[in-house]
């Protein structure tokens, strides 16, 4: 719980050391920026306790006889109270900011992991499980790249999907993936384990990331797979390959090449904004001494059990008994509380604090 006196105390001292004439340019704007987000909490602070003693006296009022004199009452509790709940979230968001790129789409890159045919055969469940989920909530899906199995798996696949708010919610589905269940090849009918693994990364914007074309070397090449006869027909898909970081990245999901090529830079940028925010949580990480393993995002983060019909969140230690429905898209129950686990996540790692 924050110490309001203590941001008070810490708010006066930059105060009364900002008028000193000797500080340094850099020095001074780092205090007044700090001396300018104390201010705006300490001040949504103290509106909050007012209309907090404010609804207090208001609810003393409501045993009174008068009839008028307990409407009026009760109307200044519901106005105050709306306020304190609006400054409440305000504040909130202030003390605990969201991750800017929240509004952003996404690219999904799934793959199958430890368990041969099966774990493709997961792959595919996963992304039916996101694409239904994306329906529920109007966003748009592209396949940009797939690998597909035999038997109707995926051993990779890149999808693209667009709407308003996507990282915000599917961000916590980058990690490992376990299912537990009796897989389609299995006569004996024994239960396997397999694993999928997932990345979400979100779209950014040039600005965010700057690529070089120099560095760049693309490759055209016929697409293959699902698609109608066109799709074997012209050079339409692109493969482009970042030389400094050797990441590779390719299209055929239009039939157009220019398409594909826009498409595959976004993705690109989106892999290389990616490996620099991991490579920078890894060093800061280490810094801490909190590096676990091979890293969270080796962690295994779902168990999806369906022979319990069972799905377990390993974060929130969240269980649901409805494991059909998760997969038939109605993700809320498994994400919303991830929002809330970020929350925290947050406030542990305020500034403020």
């Amino acid at each position: 719980m924050l110490d309001w006196s203590v941001l008070q105390n810490e708010y006066d001292d930059l105060q009364s050391k900002l008028v000193e004439s000797t500080l340094d340019q850099k020095t001074r704007m780092t205090m007044q920026k700090r001396a300018s987000q104390l201010s705006n909490v300490l001040d949504m602070h103290n509106q909050i306790v007012i209309l907090e003693k404010n609804i207090n006296e208001s609810q003393s009022l409501l045993q009174s006889d008068d009839v008028e004199m307990r409407e009026i009452a009760q109307q200044e509790i519901a106005e105050a109270s709306a306020k304190k709940d609006l400054l409440e979230k305000e504040l909130e968001d202030t003390l605990y900011p969201a991750d800017e790129r929240d509004d952003n789409s996404v690219f999904i890159e799934i793959r199958a992991g430890a368990g041969g045919q099966e774990a493709a055969l997961f792959a595919a469940s996963l992304y039916e499980m996101y694409f239904r989920y994306a329906e529920k909530r109007g966003w748009q899906v592209s396949i940009v790249e797939e690998s597909q199995t035999d038997l109707g798996g995926f051993k990779e696949l890149v999808v693209h999907i667009d709407g308003k708010k996507v990282y915000k919610f599917l961000k916590f589905e980058s990690g490992v993936h376990r299912v537990q269940r009796v897989p389609k090849t299995e006569t004996a009918g024994r239960v396997h384990t397999s694993t999928v693994t997932v990345a979400v990364m979100p779209e950014v914007d040039d600005v965010e990331v700057t690529i070089n074309p120099a560095d760049l070397r693309v490759d055209t090449y016929r697409a293959g797979g699902a698609g109608g006869q066109h799709v074997n027909k012209t050079d339409s898909a692109i493969r482009i390959t970042h030389i400094p970081s050797g990441i590779v990245v390719q299209c055929q999901q239009e039939r157009s090449q220019i398409k594909n090529r826009a498409t595959a830079m976004k993705m690109l940028q989106s892999r290389l904004f990616e490996a620099e925010k991991q490579k920078q949580e890894a060093e800061l990480s280490a810094q801490r001494k909190q590096q676990v393993g091979t890293g969270e995002r080796a962690e295994k983060i779902r168990t999806y059990n369906y022979p319990q019909n069972r799905v377990t969140d390993h974060r929130t230690e969240e269980t649901l008994k409805k494991l059909d429905m998760v997969m038939l898209g109605d993700m809320d129950d498994l994400l919303l509380p991830l929002i809330d686990w970020e929350r925290a996540k947050r406030r542990e790692k305020s500034t403020l604090g």
